[in-house]
């Protein structure tokens, strides 16, 4: 079993416009709503790779039902956390021409006793799983360090945790001797101080992680791929795509699979491979943080893993 923590639970809405226009009133040629959140799109992608995987997240009134069915029609067990304020939301708006703009309201801000109640749910669901991942930002009220507790909690009691997180949540997140931590390009130059502009810039870092504790470190490039390091190796994994339809969620679905192949016993090159096949499934695909499996394995065999000098 494995286990997300996706505490930020958010309801997405897609709109489709020819191009958005500042300043007007559009109608959308298109809307579609789906349970969204960094977690949520790790847990389901982890599923539609045929792995056990259950999600703790908060929802609310409104949405349990929509989020406790979408989930378990992906084939992901939802502990869900109610509280009495709305989830955040999240709306994308894609142009004909494949621009997307996204507004993400802040969300709630969680009572002590609705944080405690997470935090127990999680406890109680990592005490029957193989690994545990830590995915999105923390919904307001939690501090910045909870993720770096929970990873040093879980690695007290022998368990690997898996990180995406982002600002001070990340940089906690370094220090706590994660077994994988997975900044983007921006999270890794805010890490490092520096900007990372070529894959030798994503290698320092990851080798830097590596020193400070984090066994497999992972930056992730966009479409450029990934960059890791196994504490021999500096690996990098890309493919090139004839067409992206949404890129969204991609960095997520690209977790989904490190997070799997790592569960099967895979070293970090094939992980990087599983990985980036994901988050270019999502790519290709209309829905924010989802992949299908038959476009997963379509991908594998195009993916380039090749080692880094240094």
């Amino acid at each position: 079993m494995i286990t997300v923590a996706g505490f930020n639970t958010a309801i997405d809405h897609l709109f489709l416009l020819d191009a958005l226009v500042p300043g007007t009133v559009q109608r959308a040629s298109r809307a579609e709503l789906y349970p969204g959140g960094k977690g949520l799109h790790v847990a389901q992608t982890i599923a539609a790779l045929g792995e056990r995987v259950q999600l703790v997240g908060l929802t609310d009134a409104a949405h349990r039902n929509l989020i406790t069915r979408r989930m378990a029609e992906r084939g992901v067990l939802f502990h869900g956390v109610e509280i009495d304020q709305p989830l955040r939301t999240c709306i994308a708006v894609r142009e004909r021409e494949g621009r997307f703009t996204e507004l993400l309201s802040p969300g709630p801000n969680v009572p002590a006793a609705t944080r405690e109640q997470l935090l127990r749910t999680w406890s109680r669901c990592a005490e029957e799983s193989e690994l545990l991942v830590m995915s999105g930002s923390l919904p307001r009220g939690f501090d910045a360090d909870t993720y770096a507790l929970m990873v040093r909690q879980a690695t007290a009691a022998g368990m690997r945790c898996l990180v995406d997180a982002s600002g001070e949540a990340l940089r906690q997140a370094a220090d706590s001797h994660a077994w994988l931590l997975k900044p983007n390009r921006d999270e890794a130059s805010d890490l490092a101080g520096c900007p990372v502009r070529t894959l030798s810039d994503a290698a320092d870092v990851v080798r830097a992680l590596h020193a400070q504790g984090i066994a497999q470190p992972v930056v992730t490039l966009g479409a450029e791929g990934a960059v890791g390091f196994d504490g021999r190796t500096a690996w990098h994994a890309s493919v090139t795509l004839a067409h992206s339809t949404n890129t969204v969620g991609s960095g997520d679905c690209l977790l989904a699979g490190l997070t799997v192949a790592l569960k099967r016993g895979e070293p970090l090159e094939a992980a990087l491979r599983l990985g980036v096949a994901c988050g270019a499934a999502n790519a290709m695909d209309e829905e924010t943080g989802y992949v299908r499996r038959e476009c997963v394995d379509a991908l594998l065999g195009q993916v380039r893993v090749r080692r880094l000098d240094g």
